[in-house]
């Protein structure tokens, strides 16, 4: 993979309710980021048709839909993902290895070139707790080392996990493995329903590869400036892992 600049890391959660706003925001911070992530709530109110304009218009898009099937659904809407021209699209690793196996088969099915494709470990939303009540047993980091694993073992290239979790996984999945970390959050940002969060700095020198952010931007008075200085703090994570 070509060497990534700090910008090429950052992806924007296009989490916005219609085409129209999200694609305004694309095209005002198309050259200060890198990708845009288009997930369940812009998908679910327009379809398709946001990300068929973000990639004809020369966009990276990461297709956050996180599926969760049987195989044989998962590789047919893999091939669907891929088709659309996406560079990246996840499932979710307790789908388990056949599942992950499918959305990889599909993944080639559909493009010439297909995307990355990443097993989503668990949601950065979820703390011990949680886990406890629905069966997963032990620590956060255990239970995303182990899916980490699993989805590495699959075939798949990457995860997408928190960034507390992101050096046991470079530990564990070595320096290839592609990792991409939402819970983003500038020093100064409010953490809204993310539990296990970081900033980008502190994201970086731990091993990650691309960060998520939403609403630290899209929220922003003057997104541009909000994206830029994020950018600016990945440069000097970036700066501590050269160094």
């Amino acid at each position: 993979m070509p060497l990534m600049t700090a910008r090429d890391r950052l992806i924007v959660a296009l989490d916005l309710p219609s085409a129209a706003v999200a694609t305004r925001m694309a095209e005002e911070l198309e050259s200060h980021v890198g990708m845009f992530k288009v997930g369940s709530e812009l998908f679910t109110a327009e379809g398709p048709v946001v990300v068929r304009y973000l990639v004809t218009t020369g966009k990276r898009v990461f297709l956050d839909l996180k599926y969760h099937d049987i195989p044989n659904t998962v590789r047919a809407a893999s091939r669907e993902a891929a088709q659309l021209g996406v560079s990246i699209f996840n499932v979710h690793a307790s789908g388990g290895r056949k599942m992950m196996e499918a959305a990889l088969a599909g993944a080639r099915e559909g493009a010439a070139k297909p995307p990355l494709v990443l097993a989503v470990t668990i949601l950065t939303s979820l703390e011990a707790e949680d886990l406890t009540k629905i069966g997963l047993k032990g620590t956060p980091e255990e239970a995303v080392v182990r899916l980490a694993r699993l989805a590495q073992e699959s075939g798949l290239g990457g995860v997408v996990a928190s960034p507390r979790e992101v050096a046991a996984i470079r530990r564990a999945c070595g320096p290839a493995f592609r990792i991409v970390v939402p819970g983003i959050r500038p020093a100064d940002a409010a953490a809204n329903d993310q539990a296990r969060i970081a900033t980008p700095a502190a994201a970086v020198r731990a091993g990650a590869d691309y960060l998520v952010v939403g609403r630290p931007i899209t929220d922003a008075p003057d997104p541009i400036a909000a994206s830029n200085a994020i950018v600016a703090d990945i440069e000097r994570g970036l700066v501590t892992v050269a160094g």
